[in-house]
């Protein structure tokens, strides 16, 4: 008989990198385990939620699976209706997926509830610790959840070395985020037709910004990149795609100042599956200016369609790039390195080096054991 596994944390129709993380670990351990998605009926309160919308409105659904949703992340009554519920299932291991302290009395209470009847069951897998924008309360609602934990998985090194000073009689297990391969549903369109699609001029040197914007993500270091590298090359192109968690008007304004107007083009909102693709696909490079970060799921992503990364020295992120031959690391909160590090890539002489050498790392993604590391974490119950 197999392992029985329930995964709590948000699933589809939910949107995000979080949602499409559980997808991925949903068939990751199918194969080998009963595994039941545990999902939020409601993830956040419509005015606390700085987007447009929640739920996933695409046309194509990315490794659709069940889920049984019970959560309701501000009603208590739903947590001991989900813990209940889970009681009755009986697994040999509840997994929770850990990476905003919004749901720490929820997904906490559930967490030490169960511990009760099922302990050395509970798992946290900590994308994070602390919130890249964190409030004074942070700290003690995260306390309150993971204190629940009989054990951790992380995805970086960054978060290994915080969870190992908080519980260091806790055990904790590695593995990284999957690559992110699920969005090429039409690879056969090339480069000069993606960018004709979005009327962006062959001769272009596009650079890559993808996802939400907020502060910690340091798209204004970008911007203020820019002009380092236009006085070079007219050519260079900014693209900024991703629904804004803030005011923008202070980017535009910062643009106008800049005179980036024609070099930059913005998207503001959030991209259907299926419309991903022709974004990366017209790009050069993908690039992660961050502030802070663990990891990014726009990495994977970009790696996803062998596309080159430059990216700040900032948490995970040197984890996954192998400096000169998958991307460019550089110094965080410094437009000029920034300039500097996007120039490299664009001085190397044989983009496709860049590509196989994605490849190559992408076959030693740990995801891929993902199985394994289970199995190990199921035997020592």
């Amino acid at each position: 008989m197999k392992k029985k596994i329930i995964i709590v944390g948000p699933a589809y129709p939910y949107r995000g990198g979080n949602a499409l993380f559980v997808a991925h670990l949903y068939e990751g351990l199918s194969k080998s385990f009963d595994v039941e998605v545990i999902n939020f009926t409601r993830l956040y309160p419509q005015l606390l939620f700085p987007g447009t919308r929640q739920e996933d409105v695409s046309k194509v659904a990315i490794k659709k699976h069940p889920s049984t949703r019970l959560i309701d992340s501000i009603n208590p009554l739903s947590w001991f209706k989900t813990i209940n519920y889970i009681n009755q299932k009986n697994p040999d291991l509840i997994a929770f997926i850990w990476y905003q302290p919004f749901f720490g009395f929820s997904v906490g209470t559930i967490a030490k509830f169960l511990h009760k009847k099922f302990p050395g069951r509970i798992l946290f897998i900590t994308e994070n610790i602390i919130s890249h924008e964190s409030m004074f309360y942070d700290k003690i609602l995260t306390k309150y959840a993971l204190s629940a934990a009989d054990k951790f998985l992380v995805l970086s090194d960054v978060v290994e070395k915080g969870i190992r000073e908080m519980y260091p009689d806790k055990k904790v297990f590695r593995s990284t985020l999957p690559i992110y391969d699920c969005y090429g549903f039409d690879l056969s369109i090339s480069k000069s037709d993606a960018r004709k699609k979005l009327g962006i001029d062959d001769q272009k040197k596009v650079l890559l910004f993808f996802g939400y914007v907020r502060a910690y993500k340091g798209l204004m270091n970008l911007i203020e990149a820019m002009p380092f590298l236009i006085k070079e090359d007219e050519n260079y192109f900014l693209l900024i795609v991703g629904e804004f968690y803030e005011p923008k008007e202070k980017y535009f304004e910062k643009i106008k100042e800049l005179n980036l107007t024609k070099h930059v083009m913005i998207v503001d909102e959030f991209v259907p599956n299926e419309e991903v693709g022709i974004y990366y696909l017209s790009s050069d490079v993908v690039v992660l200016p961050y502030n802070s970060a663990t990891q990014s799921g726009i990495l994977n992503i970009a790696y996803g369609f062998k596309k080159p990364v430059v990216v700040t020295d900032v948490g995970g992120l040197p984890e996954l790039v192998e400096d000169g031959k998958t991307g460019f690391i550089v110094e965080p909160k410094n437009p000029q390195a920034l300039a500097e590090g996007i120039k490299k890539f664009f001085y190397a002489s044989n983009f496709e080096d860049f590509s196989r050498n994605i490849e190559t790392f992408i076959n030693k993604n740990s995801f891929m054991t993902i199985e394994r590391v289970f199995n190990e974490i199921i035997d020592l119950i």
